[in-house]
């Protein structure tokens, strides 16, 4: 894979967002009562082992599942398409590929939905129909262009933002992200030889929605972190205090990522996965024939564009857990 990547502007768009994610997590209770009290989510739907909770502008009925697991981790990631006919070409492109994709029509407030695995096992779903939020009298806005009322508690958290994975190959979900989703990479980390250590793509107009890391550990499937965006830089300078007094581990920030210019706070929730609490301010891709920027090792030597030096555990750390490197 090139370190001059560019985007073939004539490529249709076929998947308008990120949608709806799930999180494991092997203490239900504990993260849901982070997501509500702490990071200012809503709970909206219950069933037998999950918590559905919704963040404050999400237009959608809901935005994160927690499933009850004996381990942390990544469930679905849900992708809406652009379009009944994008649904219909991305299919085709999937099982042109030689993907597995099965249909399932059971998820909580969305129609059918592509079932399908990237090459490092992660799980996606694909899907049209949706059933909007409808706020009620204890969350009605104001502005009716909103999805509820501003929450104004806790972190406070808008929407989600983008996904973090760890992957064993990097490259090969590259090329899958692009070739068969016709995402872009905006920025990546590449190695020594050219190959790509980290990548971040964009579906849209966003500077990034899906990320993937090299797992160190070489085991696949595994989530580096899930992101959640706030209106402004103070929002998160706050959330570090209400971190604090709720007793949440703060594992580094707040700081700005040199790679797309991100302002940051993660944190563990209960369960142990590490949730991104971030601000990229008005940064989105505009132009169509974006060129890939690309990221030496020596670059990244130099750490983020200021604050404090990475903290070792943001690259040891992801969920599940792992005991030793595969193999």
């Amino acid at each position: 894979m090139s370190s001059s990547l560019t985007h073939d502007p004539d490529r249709r768009r076929d998947i308008a967002h990120v949608g709806p994610v799930e999180l494991y997590t092997p203490v239900l209770e504990a993260s849901r009562d982070f997501f509500v009290h702490v990071m200012g989510l809503r709970e909206v739907h219950r069933d037998g082992n999950s918590v559905y909770l919704h963040t404050w502008d999400d237009y959608q009925s809901w935005t994160v599942r927690l499933i009850q697991r004996e381990t942390a981790g990544v469930g679905r990631t849900y992708l809406r398409a652009a379009s009944p006919q994008a649904v219909d070409r991305l299919n085709a492109t999937i099982d042109a590929a030689g993907i597995d994709r099965v249909t399932a029509t059971e998820v909580h407030h969305l129609g059918d939905v592509q079932l399908f695995t990237d090459p490092d096992g992660h799980e996606f779903g694909l899907y049209w129909d949706v059933e909007w939020y409808v706020a009620d009298d204890t969350d009605r806005p104001a502005l009716k262009n909103q999805a509820a009322a501003y929450a104004g508690r806790g972190a406070n958290l808008r929407r989600l933002d983008h996904v973090n994975y760890l992957a064993a190959d990097v490259p090969q979900t590259s090329a899958f992200l692009r070739d068969v989703l016709g995402g872009r990479c905006t920025e990546q980390i590449i190695k020594d030889d050219g190959s790509p250590q980290a990548i971040w793509y964009s579906v849209g107009n966003k500077s990034y929605d899906l990320v993937y890391t090299e797992d160190w550990t070489g085991h696949s499937g595994r989530l580096h972190h899930l992101a959640f965006a706030t209106d402004t830089r103070e929002e998160i300078l706050r959330a570090a205090d209400v971190c604090l007094d709720a007793g949440v581990h703060i594992e580094t920030g707040p700081h700005k990522h040199a790679i797309q210019q991100t302002f940051f706070l993660y944190v563990w929730e209960p369960g142990g996965n590490r949730i991104e609490i971030c601000n990229a301010g008005a940064r989105l891709i505009l132009a169509p024939d974006w060129k890939t920027i690309s990221w030496t090792r020596e670059e990244r030597a130099k750490g983020q564009a200021w604050g404090l030096k990475t903290i070792e555990t943001f690259h040891t750390h992801g969920t599940p857990v792992v005991d030793k490197p595969a193999g």
